[in-house]
């Protein structure tokens, strides 16, 4: 039999500190899509900016019809 205590307050940490994880990734992917737009208008290529960043080249694609 599993047998486990619930504490609200244990929860909450936890959620909390999932939060952060994810606004800290997705600071992280806003960082890589910036850096991304900025080689875009230089004219770098699409490949060198995909090694660059690890965007994949659709995505990147993407941002370049955004412009």
């Amino acid at each position: 039999m599993l047998f486990a205590e619930w504490n609200m307050e244990d929860a909450l940490v936890v959620r909390f500190e999932e939060g952060i994880e994810l606004g800290r990734e997705e600071g992280r992917e806003e960082g890589r899509e910036e850096t991304a737009l900025n080689a875009l208008a230089e004219g770098v290529p699409l490949d060198l900016i995909h090694r660059i960043t690890g965007l994949d080249i659709k995505a990147i694609e993407r941002l370049a019809s955004r412009q």
